[in-house]
């Protein structure tokens, strides 16, 4: 059935002259007449593409309760430009956001997985505190955002996984691998190492998205980010966030569990609402786990 919906497939310019490659989703063929729904913008992780098998089932899951712009950051598959691992992606999350605008949409949450729930934190801070980015402001605020398997900082080198992303994006021949065996185009050096020169962490940021509600979702099992980072996120975010550790879930879409993308979709009014309280998944929810708000503390995750 999911197959029979139409998918429109669209190129998409950034501010900073990068084109993208896109798909909508819509919702409407899935469920018929009614009230417009939310859009959700789809930040893939890295290696992330319109082609791959689990982020596609992550997009198709979140068609059922939104319609789905769904995003090839810079540097892979089809889009143009050099992967930058969460920074300059940002102007990648403002273009959709306002392409989700232009099309009707009056509600548009963004949702990231792993570097892209990175990208969205930054997108979603830096748009609503009116910071230039290399330059150039970012003009379309989302009203909500998830960040699904998110790193809170950045050079992250204490596990096997990470440690493999770092040399794929340090050496000339991790470089080749990940072109080649991944579609992903890194940039030779990949980042700056001038501290002054590196952008901010998302656990430096994501206190500034308030009033605008924000959902961290982690797995229990994520072998690429210990739960010290959705913990940092959550603690740094304030009142306006809440956490859901899952049990059985890994990293990101490749390690969703069944039911995750449906639960995250059926959250998306209440969260919408400013977690709304007293609703069915908010009664009922052992995924949700309660935190210290610590305020925005850089450089503490």
């Amino acid at each position: 059935m999911l197959d029979c919906a139409p998918t429109v497939y669209r190129v998409l310019p950034t501010a900073d002259a990068e084109i993208l490659a896109t798909a909508l989703l819509d919702y409407g063929p899935l469920v018929g007449a009614g009230p417009r729904p939310p859009a959700a913008v789809v930040v893939p992780g890295f290696s992330g593409t319109i082609a791959r098998r689990p982020v596609r089932s992550v997009a198709e899951g979140l068609r059922w309760h939104a319609s789905v712009l769904l995003i090839e950051t810079r540097g892979h598959g089809s889009s143009t430009g050099r992967c930058t691992f969460g920074d300059r992606e940002v102007f990648d999350v403002d273009a959709a956001v306002g392409e989700a605008r232009r099309l009707g949409y009056d509600r548009v949450v963004t949702v990231g997985w792993s570097m892209g729930g990175a990208a969205v934190v930054r997108h979603a801070a830096l748009a609503r505190s009116g910071t230039a980015v290399h330059g150039r402001l970012l003009r379309h605020t989302p009203d909500a955002v998830v960040a699904v398997s998110a790193t809170s900082r950045w050079f992250v080198r204490d596990t096997a996984p990470m440690r493999r992303i770092h040399w794929m994006a340090e050496t000339s021949t991790g470089r080749l691998v990940a072109r080649l065996g991944f579609g992903v185009r890194i940039p030779a050096p990949p980042w700056s190492l001038v501290p002054a020169e590196q952008p901010a962490a998302p656990v430096d940021l994501i206190g500034q998205i308030a009033p605008a509600p924000t959902l961290i979702v982690h797995g229990e099992l994520d072998g690429y980010f210990s739960l010290e980072h959705p913990r940092a996120l959550a603690a740094a975010a304030g009142p306006s966030a809440r956490l859901w550790l899952v049990p059985g879930f890994g990293h990101a879409e490749a390690g969703a569990i069944p039911g995750l993308v449906d639960r995250i979709g059926r959250y998306l009014p209440d969260l919408l609402d400013g977690h709304r309280d007293g609703s069915e998944l908010d009664v009922d929810n052992s995924w949700e786990t309660r935190v210290k708000h610590t305020g925005n503390r850089p450089g503490t995750a």
